[in-house]
C-alpha cells in the first residue's frame, strides 16, 4: 500500500487534474453485491488504479488551481497514522487524557502563532477545539449565541433572530442559520460592491441593524470573513464588531482560508479587532498542510458553549468530569466521539517549525504574485479583484465593444477548454454581475513551473478561441 501511494504522487501528473468519466460510469464497472469470500489486496489496488484512480479529480495534482488547495503532508501523514494506530474515541478526559490535553496544547500553540488575545486561549480565559469544518463551527456558534439570546428575551420566539452576513459568505453560513431555527426572511445577506472590494460595509450593516430594531426584531450574530471564497475579500472586523458589539450581537469570524496567512507577520494586520469578537475559525487543512478534515474553533466563553451543548448521561459520567478539572471536548461540538486530530498539526508544527510554515504561505502567494504578472503583462487579460494571497481572480477581456454577456460567454468557453485539456484545472464565481475565473494557487506539489505551464496553456486557449470571433 505504501509502494501503490508513493507511486501515485509520483504519477500524479500523468492523470487529467479533472476527472473525465460520466455519471454512474462506476457502477457499471464494479460488482453489484460485496464479494463472498475475501480478495487479495492486489485484486482490489487492480481495481483502485483501473476504477477509481480514473474517477478522481486530483486535489493534489500540482496542476490542480479550483476551488481552494486542500494541502498535506508527510507530517500530517504520519499524525494520521498515528490517529488510526490509536483509534482513539476522546468524547472526555477520562476516554484519553492525551488526546484532550495535546488538542489544548496545539489549538493555543496555533493561537499563539496568529498572535490571538489570551482571551482565546487555555492559558487565558477562553479555548478552542477542533472541529470537521467551518460548517461545524459555524453551526455550533450559532447555537451558542440562540440559546444566549432566548434565555435573556425569556420569549423563546424564535422567529425575532435575525443574523447578518454579507452576500459573499459561503454558503454554508445560510445553512446553518436554518438548521438553528432561524427564519429565511430573517438572514440578511447584505450586498457587497465591487468598488469596495466586496468587503461588508459597516454602514450598511449597522442601517439594517437598526432597520431590524425598529421592527421590533432582535440582532443576534455576525458573520465576518477574512477571505471569501469568491474573491478572498475581508471584511474590516474592528469596525464591523464595533457596530455588533453596540447591539450585543455574537461576533464569529470565519477565516477558513486565510486565516491561516496570519501567521505571517505581514498578514496579521487583518485580524486587527479579533479582541472584539467572540470566535474565530479556520481550517489548517486548506493552507497548513494538515489534509482534511480540520477545524480550529476558538471563543471567548467556554463555559457558553459547554453550556449549550453539554450532555451528561449516566454511562458518561466520572470524578474527573464532574470535579470540573478538565475539558471533555463532546461539550464543545455536535456529536460525541471524535477522532486524535491533534496529532496531525502537532507533528505538523514541530516538524516544521513556525518559520517553515510562514515561508510555505509566502512561497504560494509569490506564486500567485507571478501568474498575477502574466495576466496584466496580456492586454488580452484583465485582473477583476486585487490580490491579496493566492487567489487571482481575472478574465479574458479583448475589447470592451463585446459587451457583457459576450465576454461571459468567451469566459466560459476558455474555462471549459482548459479544464478539457486534462492539463489544468480552475473554477469560476460571478461576483457584482462579473463572471470570474479563478486561479488558486496553493495545492503542495505546485512550483514556480506548474503555474508558467497553466499561463501558457490558458493564453493557447484564449489564442485558439479568439481566431474563432
Amino acid at each position: 500500500m505504501v509502494d501503490f501511494i508513493a507511486d501515485y504522487y509520483q504519477n500524479i501528473e500523468s492523470y487529467p487534474v479533472l476527472s473525465q468519466v460520466q455519471p454512474g460510469y462506476l457502477r457499471a464497472n464494479l460488482p453489484q453485491n460485496a464479494p463472498s469470500l475475501p480478495e487479495s489486496l492486489e485484486t482490489i489496488l487492480e481495481d483502485v488504479k483501473n476504477q477509481i484512480i480514473p474517477g478522481m479529480t486530483h486535489w493534489l495534482s500540482p496542476n490542480f488551481f479550483a476551488f481552494f488547495p486542500s494541502t498535506v503532508s508527510t507530517a500530517g501523514f504520519l499524525g494520521e497514522m498515528l490517529c488510526t494506530c490509536f483509534n482513539s474515541v476522546g468524547f472526555n478526559w477520562i476516554a484519553s487524557p492525551a488526546a484532550t490535553e495535546l488538542e489544548m496544547l496545539v489549538i493555543d500553540w496555533l493561537a499563539d502563532m496568529l498572535k490571538l488575545p489570551k482571551s482565546f486561549m487555555f492559558q487565558g480565559t477562553g479555548g478552542g477545539v477542533i472541529q470537521n469544518t467551518t460548517s461545524e463551527a459555524i453551526l455550533v456558534t450559532l447555537i451558542v449565541a440562540r440559546d444566549k439570546a432566548l434565555d435573556v428575551d425569556g420569549s423563546g420566539n424564535l422567529n425575532k433572530l435575525v443574523v447578518y452576513a454579507s452576500d459573499q459568505t459561503h454558503s454554508t453560513f445560510a445553512k446553518a442559520c436554518k438548521m438553528v431555527g432561524i427564519s429565511p426572511r430573517n438572514i440578511r445577506l447584505i450586498p457587497t460592491t465591487i468598488d469596495a472590494g466586496f468587503s461588508l460595509s459597516p454602514i450598511q450593516l449597522k442601517a439594517a441593524v437598526e432597520a431590524d430594531m425598529a421592527d421590533g426584531l432582535v440582532p443576534l450574530y455576525l458573520c465576518v470573513t477574512l477571505g471569501t471564497t469568491s474573491t478572498t475579500a475581508v471584511d474590516p472586523i474592528e469596525l464591523l464588531a464595533g457596530v455588533a458589539k453596540e447591539h450585543g450581537m455574537w461576533v464569529h469570524v470565519d477565516a477558513a482560508y486565510a486565516g491561516s496567512a496570519c501567521i505571517c507577520p505581514e498578514f496579521r494586520h487583518h485580524l486587527n479587532g479579533v479582541e472584539l469578537v467572540d470566535s474565530l475559525s479556520l481550517s489548517p487543512h486548506k493552507w497548513l498542510l494538515s489534509g482534511l478534515d480540520c477545524c480550529c474553533l476558538w471563543v471567548k466563553n467556554p463555559t457558553a458553549l459547554v453550556k449549550a451543548l453539554s450532555t451528561n448521561p449516566e454511562y458518561l459520567r466520572n470524578k474527573q468530569s464532574e470535579s470540573d478539572s478538565v475539558v471533555d471536548f463532546k461539550d464543545w461540538q455536535v456529536g460525541t466521539g471524535r477522532r486524535f486530530k491533534s496529532l496531525r498539526l502537532w507533528l505538523i508544527f514541530r516538524t516544521y517549525g513556525v518559520v517553515n510554515l510562514q515561508d510555505h504561505i509566502r512561497s504560494d502567494v509569490g506564486m500567485a504574485k507571478i501568474f498575477e504578472d502574466f495576466v496584466r503583462s496580456d492586454p488580452r487579460f484583465e485582473i477583476v479583484v486585487p490580490r491579496e494571497f493566492g487567489l487571482v481572480c481575472f478574465r479574458l477581456n479583448p475589447d470592451e465593444t463585446f459587451g457583457s454577456d459576450y465576454t461571459e460567454l468567451l469566459n466560459r468557453m476558455l474555462l471549459d477548454w482548459v479544464n478539457s485539456t486534462g492539463r489544468v484545472y480552475m473554477t469560476h464565481t460571478k461576483v457584482g454581475g462579473i463572471y470570474i475565473l479563478r486561479f488558486a494557487v496553493g495545492a503542495t506539489l505546485t512550483g514556480d513551473n506548474h503555474v508558467v505551464a497553466a499561463w501558457k496553456l490558458i493564453k493557447e486557449g484564449a489564442d485558439a478561441l479568439l481566431k474563432t470571433v
